[in-house]
């Protein structure tokens, strides 16, 4: 909601718009002269005393409120001040639109711009406003604001000048929406269920012993180093090295959508398995365009630059699957076509897991997670073994 308030400490930007006053429309100003100057001439003609009254009060009406309002219309100044340049899809972003007079106060104003609901006027003899409102976007993508505008009047309606806010800067009328990230949540019954109760993630990054170091308190059985204690020595552990090829890497396909809604899905379905798998462990994200993948390391570094890119992302990019093919991690693949059979590419992969995730949910097939308008289904088979059907939202219990 919008809302009005007197600001006479505000100064607006000079350098953040350019301003220029654009239709003049006098017309209401012009009829009133004319029609003074046809009392006048009546007056004259017939020695019609009477008339000479209104013909003096009109002409007067009909220059004061023109001048008037072309006075106020010089030297307005208005700004548009963003709380940010990025905002994600559905939450607040704070708009204060400023206005400040010239010379004169301003008789009457409305203020217009892209972001307001509607009109706003501004109460006359106002030498300064402010308006602030909080407005949501609930589509991604990059948005260009049309520049704000003031339409300034006498208060009988005589006489208007349009003033037009411009951007002088490149990037000053540009904002960008990012897409949301949501929760993954196990779906289904059965072992699904239960193994994402537990807690337990399945799609992780497959790692090689890397020698061995003292026993730390809290590490798992699995990774003793039992013929240590056979021997009685020292208690010692496995030291394992992750290597970057096992990551879980999330595949980004948006070509040939249903409709702009499951395009929408599935990018966000990008973004948010990105997110959970960062915070248990890191993966990688292969976006459309990209040659190689991209880490997303467990403290999201460099994510701001991934996340701005996945709100620009349209069915048109293609993705390069050929890395795919030796591929050694699990492997998640986002298609934004509602496709009942996984590509070739996927079918085919020697990854120790696979994953296909498209919008909606396909018939006849359980899935194993949901996640932001979009179902996960574990593909069996594969060459290094199967991902267990919670594996990717097993993590959403914890």
């Amino acid at each position: 909601m919008a809302r009005l308030a007197p600001s006479p400490e505000m100064t607006p930007n000079p350098a953040a718009a350019a301003h220029h006053a654009g239709r003049r429309d006098v017309r209401g100003g012009a009829a009133t002269a004319v029609l003074a100057l046809a009392l006048a001439i009546t007056a004259a003609l017939f020695d019609a005393e009477p008339l000479w009254v209104p013909a003096v009060a009109l002409g007067l009406l009909a220059v004061g409120m023109t001048t008037w309002v072309l006075a106020a219309a010089h030297g307005v100044a208005m700004g548009r001040t963003l709380s940010a340049r990025r905002v994600v899809e559905d939450e607040p972003l704070r708009v204060v639109l400023s206005l400040r007079a010239g010379r004169l106060p301003l008789p009457t104003a409305v203020l217009e711009d892209p972001l307001l609901p509607r009109p706003t006027p501004v109460p006359p003899g106002r030498r300064a406003a402010r308006v602030r409102v909080n407005v949501r976007f609930a589509r991604r993508g990059r948005r260009t604001l049309a520049g704000s505008r003031v339409t300034i009047r006498d208060p009988l309606g005589l006489a208007s000048v349009t003033v037009t806010a411009t951007a002088s800067a490149p990037g000053d009328d540009e904002l960008l929406v990012l897409p949301r990230i949501e929760p993954v949540r196990a779906s289904g019954s059965g072992d699904d269920s239960r193994g994402a109760r537990r807690g337990r993630i399945v799609v992780g990054a497959e790692v090689d012993v890397d020698g061995v170091r003292p026993l730390r308190e809290g590490t798992p059985a699995s990774r003793i180093f039992w013929p240590s204690l056979a021997r009685g020595a020292e208690p010692m552990e496995r030291r394992l090295s992750a290597d970057g090829d096992s990551r879980p890497l999330v595949v980004l396909d948006p070509r040939a959508p249903h409709s702009a809604e499951d395009l929408d899905a599935a990018v966000r379905a990008t973004a948010s398995l990105a997110v959970h798998l960062a915070g248990h462990g890191g993966c990688a994200l292969l976006l459309p365009g990209d040659r190689r993948p991209a880490a997303v390391e467990p403290g999201l570094a460099g994510w701001d630059h991934l996340h701005a890119r996945l709100a620009l992302v349209t069915e048109s990019s293609r993705p390069n699957l050929v890395s795919l093919s030796s591929r050694r991690g699990a492997l998640i693949y986002v298609s934004a076509r509602r496709q009942a059979r996984p590509p070739q590419v996927l079918a085919h992969s020697p990854s120790a897991g696979r994953v296909l995730v498209v919008p909606g949910a396909l018939p006849e097939r359980r899935a194993a997670f949901a996640v932001a308008g979009c179902h996960g289904y574990a593909l069996a088979g594969g060459g290094r073994g199967t991902a267990a059907p919670g594996a990717v939202a097993a993590g959403a219990a914890r």
